[in-house]
């Protein structure tokens, strides 16, 4: 291995496991909640899900943190189950046929070029989202050169968007 090459020493057995923990650890430290974002996916009601490019623990761990896990399980998905992440929409649509519904009646919120990508070459309505702490100012521009139908930077508004989006009806 390269490092232990540099190093001039093995690394220990349990090395890879102990990079995971330190970076759940680093993550949940820094992680901060997105303010009133719970009471925005508690106010939607239809059927949620979580597309993630991150891993399943990462995912579980990051919405255990923000105490929003229990919104949304059972109904998380990551990238680490399709073959191509995003800017693919392999994922969006995986989640779409898990969660059988049609692409063109999902609405993705999105905070992520490649992401806002993935989901239109899935067919879908896709909301950019900039509030964020990582989001700096032009975020919204970018997001809205993405392809984003609309953006916004207050979880307080995602319920009345949605509200406002005609999803098209598909024949059963």
């Amino acid at each position: 291995m390269t490092i232990e090459a540099e190093l001039g020493r093995s690394l220990p057995g349990d090395f890879e496991l102990q990079v995971k923990q330190a970076t759940l650890q680093f993550y949940a430290e820094g992680l901060r909640t997105i303010p009133h974002v719970d009471e925005a996916i508690a106010a939607i009601g239809l059927p949620k899900c979580v597309a993630s490019s991150g891993t399943p623990e990462k995912i579980r761990h990051g919405l255990e943190c923000a105490g929003l896990y229990d919104l949304i399980a059972p109904n998380i998905f990551s990238a680490t189950q399709v073959k191509r992440g995003k800017p693919a929409p392999d994922l969006f649509l995986f989640a779409a046929g898990q969660m059988q519904a049609s692409p063109a009646r999902c609405i993705v919120i999105e905070d992520s070029v490649p992401g806002i990508s993935g989901a239109l070459a899935a067919g879908m309505t896709v909301l950019g989202f900039h509030g964020g702490s990582h989001c700096r100012p032009g975020h919204a521009d970018t997001l809205r050169a993405a392809g984003a139908n609309m953006t916004f930077d207050d979880m307080r508004q995602l319920p009345d968007l949605i509200a406002r989006i005609e999803v098209p009806t598909v024949p059963s």
